[in-house]
């Protein structure tokens, strides 16, 4: 098998993981619990609703401004040594598209300021790595789906059991997901949407 067709392969099974384990009920998604209290907000996303026009993409024919969104989050499980942010389109053709990947965020952290997924800005903590996302680009890359319906953005924050991945930025999305889910304790989600 040529190593393009190979890789194809790859990233298409991880993102059928990837949407297997969100259509199973909470408590048992990917083997990766909720915990009483652990949750995930933001002061510019709503659970369900449509992600503003600041936060998507700003190329391939879309005209946003590509700032990722200030999250927050509360009550991570007894435990959590370090925190992972995945943001995960499930309704990209082809199986999925990875948007944003970071890890190795400090235990103590509750939250990330807008814009910190642009590695230039320098917002986000100490340690914390942003790796490359199917766009090919580190940090953030916001929705930019084909015309059509409207598809669904999984922000996913897992608390793990570990202080340090032991990837490097350059690691694949299906490498860290793979990672992060195998070192994971606890899940908190929100599922915003966007369509053009």
């Amino acid at each position: 098998m040529q190593p393009s067709i190979l890789s194809r392969l790859r990233r298409s099974m991880t993102a059928l993981a990837v949407v297997l384990s969100l259509a199973l009920p909470a408590c048992s998604r990917a083997g990766t619990p909720t915990a009483p209290g652990f949750t995930l907000a933001s002061a510019d996303l709503r659970q369900g609703d449509l992600i503003r026009l600041q936060h998507v993409y700003d190329r391939d024919g879309c005209r946003g401004s590509n700032l990722s969104p200030a999250l927050t989050w509360k009550h991570p499980p007894a435990g959590t040594r370090s925190f992972a942010l995945l943001m995960f389109d499930s309704d990209a053709p082809g199986g999925g598209w990875w948007h944003w990947l970071v890890f190795d965020i400090p235990a103590q952290t509750r939250s990330l300021s807008s814009g910190a997924g642009n590695p230039a800005t320098h917002l986000m903590p100490g340690g914390a790595i942003q790796s490359r996302n199917d766009y090919g680009s580190l940090g953030y890359g916001g929705p930019c789906p084909p015309p059509g319906t409207p598809h669904h953005y999984h922000l996913m924050l897992y608390a793990l059991r570990i202080a340090r991945v032991g990837l490097s930025a350059n690691a694949s999305p299906g490498e860290v997901h793979s990672r992060v889910r195998g070192a994971a304790i606890a899940k908190a989600e929100m599922t915003v949407l966007y369509g053009r």
